[in-house]
């Protein structure tokens, strides 16, 4: 079950992203979320937003990711690249996480994102192996490049 993110998720939230970092450092993403990101004030903001979102299985907090309406400012620049649709409206999605022994996460999120708009962006680090692997086999196309406003850089993606 997928549902708004409350201020009373925030511990759980925190877990799932601790639980994230772990799956990210053993599979040889050693510098995407570093220390103190994601934070709760970020985790705030997205709920702020009605962005915030938590996957539920039997009531416990299993997942979180944040969709949120453009524009975002980091994607307004492509580099080595372009999006398939600069014109449309998309959402973004951003901060996914979750448990490594739950399954289904990623597919669940992008069944409901793709539910409420059918064009979609998301970016990850070079690192993220698991990530880029999951957006390619849901159906996202690999764009270009663009930088975050801290200048790191990230791979970019979009699904129409």
């Amino acid at each position: 079950m997928i549902r708004e993110a409350r201020l009373t998720d925030m511990d759980a939230i925190m877990q799932v992203f601790s639980a994230a970092k772990g799956i990210m450092r053993q599979s040889g993403n050693m510098y995407q979320w570093g220390e103190g990101y994601p934070s709760e004030e970020i985790v705030k903001g997205d709920m702020e937003k009605k962005g915030g979102f938590v996957v539920e299985e039997e009531g416990r907090v299993v997942g979180y990711f944040a969709f949120l309406p453009s524009p975002d400012l980091t994607y307004n620049k492509i580099y080595d690249g372009k999006w398939l649709d600069d014109e449309t409206d998309y959402h973004v999605v951003h901060r996914i996480a979750s448990y490594p022994e739950v399954h289904g996460v990623f597919s669940s999120i992008m069944d409901f994102c793709l539910s409420r708009d059918r064009n979609i962006r998301i970016d990850t680090h070079r690192d993220n192996k698991i990530m880029q692997h999951n957006l390619l086999k849901h159906g996202f196309s690999y764009c270009g490049i663009i930088y975050l406003l801290s200048g790191d850089e990230r791979l970019a993606y979009q699904r129409i």
